[in-house]
Parts: C-alpha cells; sequence; structure tokens
C-alpha cells in the first residue's frame, strides 16, 4: 500500500516564509548576509521557483545583488 508522503512543495519552505516579506521589502544592496540567500554558490542569482518569492521581491533583489556587486559588497560570478 502506497503512503501518503510530502511531495517536495510541501517539504521546501521558501525563503520568504522564512525572512517576511516585510524584510524583502527594505533589503537594500548592503545587506549582504541577506542577499547571499539568494545567490548559489557559483555566484549566480538564485530563480523564482527555487526561492520562493513573490516576482515583485524578485525583481528587487536581483536589482539590489546588481548594485552590491557594483559595490563590491558582494562577489562578482566567477570570481
Amino acid at each position: 500500500m502506497r503512503q501518503n508522503r510530502p511531495t517536495k512543495s510541501r517539504q521546501r519552505k521558501s525563503i520568504e516564509q522564512l525572512l517576511k516579506s516585510d524584510i524583502l521589502d527594505k533589503v537594500t544592496f548592503r545587506d549582504a548576509d541577506i542577499l547571499g540567500l539568494f545567490i548559489s554558490t557559483q555566484g549566480k542569482i538564485l530563480p523564482r521557483r527555487k526561492t520562493g518569492v513573490s516576482a515583485r521581491h524578485q525583481r528587487r533583489i536581483a536589482r539590489e545583488i546588481k548594485r552590491g556587486r557594483e559595490v563590491g559588497l558582494i562577489k562578482q560570478r566567477g570570481q
């Protein structure tokens, strides 16, 4: 008999749920430790389907990561 196992979507909590969306509204490029949650080990920006954030927050996070890279607070890809 087949057991009811939780699916991957049930097992994984999104980063947005963990951080609360009000924190994501106020995140800036200076918050390198928070933005680091949205960057892979290779330095790439993680997609929405992996992080689970809304489209609005994903655009904001991507913009702030790019600003942080420009200033030098976040490592560049490939370095």
